[in-house]
């Protein structure tokens, strides 16, 4: 039987960098059906994403990285998708990662991009972070993940018909692991580089709040 992927994209102003990016999922995962959801963005990323991607969502004003997850992945379910993969727009991952990470599913639920905190690649206070969070995420999932922040993952369908993940921003992605980890889903990483260059949508000290909100209402349950 025929594994049926669908990649879903969060885009926030991303006009730039997405054709480059949809084109590496596409050589990397053939046959692919690809998502693209627009957050918000007024540089033009809707009618490029219309040109490259199978389906394209819109969200009028910026509604947050786990909005627009959340609505490429709903649209993947629908559509009957085995797996979901997820990937940034910016292009710090790199898609020609996504066959292991898919493959890694033949013993796992959820595949982890893991990218290496101990180099020069990933900067000090974004590596100081995700240590933290990382760290917060494994103790509430009830299993050890290394990178929680990493946007780069595949996941079996059946996750996302079985957990309610929390959040509208950044927590969401974190939230996600932190559910499916209680309702007992396999969680694996696999190392993936990673190259930081252009600006970050990550909002500091707002979404670390929002981050460290979703956690703690994740552990009082």
């Amino acid at each position: 039987m025929t594994t049926r992927v669908a990649c879903v994209i969060p885009a926030l102003d991303a006009a730039l960098t997405l054709p480059a990016v949809v084109a590496g999922v596409r050589a990397a995962l053939p046959g692919v059906s690809v998502i693209v959801v627009s957050d918000g963005s007024s540089d033009g990323t809707p009618e490029v994403a219309r040109g490259v991607s199978d389906e394209v969502i819109v969200f009028p004003a910026n509604r947050g990285k786990g909005a627009a997850l959340r609505a490429g992945i709903a649209r993947a379910l629908d559509g009957g998708f085995d797996v979901v993969a997820t990937i940034d727009a910016d292009g710090q991952h790199d898609p020609r990662t996504l066959p292991d990470l898919v493959a890694a599913l033949s013993a796992a639920d959820v595949v982890i991009g893991r990218r290496a905190r101990g180099g020069t690649e990933m900067p000090v206070q974004r590596r100081v972070s995700n240590w933290l969070a990382s760290g917060v995420v494994s103790l509430l999932a009830r299993t050890t993940i290394e990178d929680s922040q990493s946007g780069l993952r595949v996941f079996r369908a059946e996750v996302f018909r079985r957990i309610t993940p929390r959040g509208e921003r950044y927590a969401w992605e974190s939230s996600v692991l932190i559910e499916a980890g209680r309702a007992g889903f396999r969680i694996a990483e696999r190392p993936v580089p990673t190259t930081y260059g252009g600006p970050s949508h990550f909002r500091g000290i707002e979404d670390t709040l929002l981050l460290m909100e979703t956690m703690l209402k994740a552990g009082l349950r």
